[in-house]
């Protein structure tokens, strides 16, 4: 006869006898007594035949429109068919708001899961919204759910938020999490809708659960705060480019979109003023034109310190090393900080020529030309090497007015950069 087991209610791990602590998630007094299986004689599964690929329906990853222009991007073209998406974000960003803004321009049929919300509220915030009417879903015990949506599925399902499901544990948990995704996954690839999953995220800023939910679902992506813009960007794309991003502004009636990213970054730029320069950056396939700024100021501590927002401080210490080493510019006496204005944050190569020359132009107090826009990556020799996409940054370059360009294809060495316009 089977012996009857324990699993912790929070991540399922089991053990022949009860414990007060769970080994796997630390959690206290959550071991509860699962009766065994009852020993039967099931009949041999019989497995699916083999499928060639040629014999595969390409209108099976047909793509749908989100209804916003910025989702669409960052998706690769809108929705695929069986697609599932993760959303996270910090509270109060904008994730439900993001949600109801698609469902008002999708011509689909779309269910919302409502686990966070109450009808009333949710109706409160659509009103404000423009979104006439909603199916509201507000099952979150996850068996009734699947019931329902197998009965009459939807050709979309928004689910805010998988955290709220019951699914094997308190909702939250890991076993929650882990057990609602799948089955929300095969009611995705077996019906053909597009499912979103809204997803908390702890204080390291990455979706809360175990790992195997980002493994499971088709994109992740994530939506931050940029100052007054909200950045939807795709962490994990089966179906499109990764690192991709759609700028949004959060107003009283609710995200519209930012046709013209880099104008709206450089709105506020100074003229004139040291320590300043524009790069042209690339975040996933799209090109951004970009305020780099840079602080000097002489330190009162032994070793200086280095302050870095919204770039990669790791590369933004090895401009500095070139800096010294190879310009020989003064930096052992100075603090310097340096920052992405704006809030975005790009981890891009072709930012370094803009860091050196920013940094350069702080600290000997002379400002670059208005009109100057930079890209390049910067070699330890102080070489400055080719970038990707070099001609998409070039053009919007252009669009975004400037008339003057320092790149690889006419610049060689930093040295160049710093005798042309700082000397």
């Amino acid at each position: 006869m089977a012996k009857a087991t324990y699993a912790c209610v929070e991540c399922g791990y089991r053990t022949p006898k009860p414990l007060g602590r769970c080994p796997s998630c630390g959690s206290w007094e959550s071991f509860q007594e699962v009766a065994p299986a009852p020993a039967s004689r099931r009949a041999k599964p019989s497995p699916l035949p083999l499928l060639a690929l040629s014999q595969v329906d390409e209108a099976e990853e047909r793509r749908f429109s989100s209804g916003l222009s910025e989702v669409d991007r960052v998706l690769g073209g809108g929705f695929v068919t069986g697609e599932v998406v993760l959303l996270g974000g910090e509270p109060g960003v904008g994730k439900s708001t993001l949600l109801l803004e698609m469902a008002k321009r999708m011509p689909q049929r779309v269910y919302y899961v409502a686990g966070e919300e109450s009808p009333a509220q949710i109706k409160l915030r659509a009103q404000r919204l423009g979104v006439k009417d909603l199916l509201l879903v507000r099952e979150t015990r996850l068996e009734p759910l699947l019931a329902l949506l197998e009965e009459d599925p939807p050709e979309v399902l928004f689910v805010d938020s998988v955290q709220t499901l019951e699914a094997g544990g308190s909702p939250g948990s890991l076993v929650a999490v882990r057990e609602a995704t799948s089955a929300l996954v095969r009611f995705a690839k077996e019906s053909g809708a597009a499912v979103v999953l809204v997803g908390h995220v702890t204080k390291e800023g990455v979706v809360a659960g175990p790992k195997s939910v980002e493994h499971a679902v088709d994109a992740t992506l994530y939506l931050e705060t940029a100052g007054p813009y909200r950045v939807l960007r795709s962490a994990k794309n089966r179906f499109g480019p990764v690192g991709e991003i759609g700028v949004f502004r959060m107003e009283e009636a609710g995200l519209l979109e930012v046709e013209n990213p880099s104008e709206a970054f450089l709105k506020e730029r100074p003229l004139g003023v040291p320590g300043s320069a524009v790069a042209l950056a690339l975040a996933g396939e799209r090109a951004l034109a970009l305020e780099v700024q840079a602080l000097a100021a002489k330190t009162p501590f032994p070793a200086p310190r280095r302050v870095v927002q919204g770039l990669d401080s790791r590369r933004v210490d090895v401009v500095l090393a070139v800096l010294e080493r190879r310009l020989g510019l003064p930096l052992a006496n100075l603090d310097i900080y340096v920052n992405l204005a704006g809030g975005l944050k790009v981890q891009d190569p072709g930012l370094d020529l803009a860091v050196a020359l920013a940094v350069y132009s702080a600290v000997v107090g002379r400002p670059l030309p208005a009109d100057l826009a930079l890209v390049g990556e910067v070699g330890l020799a102080g070489e400055v090497r080719r970038v990707a996409g070099l001609e998409r940054r070039l053009r919007e370059g252009e669009r975004a007015g400037f008339g003057r360009f320092l790149h690889p294809g006419n610049l060689k060495r930093l040295q160049e950069a710093v005798e042309a316009y700082l000397a």
